[in-house]
């Protein structure tokens, strides 16, 4: 009995080319105190709209423009960002700004966080976006090193009511601009609405507008009116049990 013979591929078969592109990954650095739905919609938009692979939520430990005594301590606010991620696969809680010797008071800026991701996420297609919203981009200019914070990574905007996107030239310097002779404002879409800088990009997120704020959250809770649907159903639980927020404890 004659043994058969392999079948000869055809010649018009292709083989299947792997997936290289690069990792899309977005940094969402704040105090997050506390974490609300309008972060969660915030990063779920921009994860559409760029194609992110994750979206990292850094909480500070000790931010450079607050004490700490006028947070909620870390060990709290990580966790509050941990449940809040809890519900998206592609949402990850960082560390990379933990202070791990409290008494040391280690302050950490923006441009330190993104060079350390730089390092991890070092291939030649690889992409970081540093993810903010529109009231903290018009101060970047008070940020440490902010030029070159400017030119590390590209950045999303997301927009409030009454931000314009003529609004944007506040922040960058006319020599970051890609053609600083070119005044003829932001180009883009009605989703997103950019502007090209010499190495980067700036993008302002148009898609969505939340009314909720951290302030606001803490000042329900305060009087203690409820924060259902302001924040998601794991943080509310989370600082219910540790009676987070209340004044008698805010005094301590």
């Amino acid at each position: 009995m004659s043994a058969k013979r392999a079948r000869a591929p055809r010649k018009n078969a292709q083989p299947s080319k792997p997936d290289k592109r690069g990792r899309r990954i977005a940094l969402f650095g704040g105090t997050f105190d506390p974490i609300h739905s309008g972060h969660l919609d915030v990063a779920s938009a921009a994860q559409r709209r760029f194609h992110l692979d994750q979206v990292f939520f850094i909480p500070v430990s000790h931010p450079p423009h607050k004490r700490a005594s006028e947070m909620l301590p870390f060990a709290h606010r990580f966790a509050l960002v941990a449940l809040a991620c809890a519900g998206y696969p592609r949402f990850v809680p960082s560390l990379a700004e933990a202070a791990f010797n409290v008494r040391r008071g280690q302050v950490f800026y923006s441009v330190d966080t993104v060079r350390k991701f730089q390092k991890q996420f070092s291939g030649p297609d690889d992409r970081l976006y540093f993810l903010l919203g529109a009231d903290a981009f018009l101060q970047i200019a008070t940020w440490k090193k902010y030029k070159t914070l400017l030119g590390l990574c590209d950045f999303v905007i997301a927009n409030r009511p009454g931000f314009r996107s003529e609004m944007l030239y506040q922040a960058i310097p006319p020599e970051l601009l890609a053609r600083p002779q070119d005044h003829a404002g932001p180009r883009g879409s009605k989703a997103t609405v950019s502007v090209a800088l010499r190495r980067t990009t700036v993008h302002l997120l148009d898609t969505v507008a939340s009314q909720v704020s951290a302030t606001d959250v803490r000042e329900r809770l305060e009087r203690g009116q409820s924060i259902r649907g302001l924040v998601p159903r794991g943080v509310e639980e989370y600082i219910k049990k540790q009676a987070l927020y209340r004044v008698e404890a805010l005094s301590r």
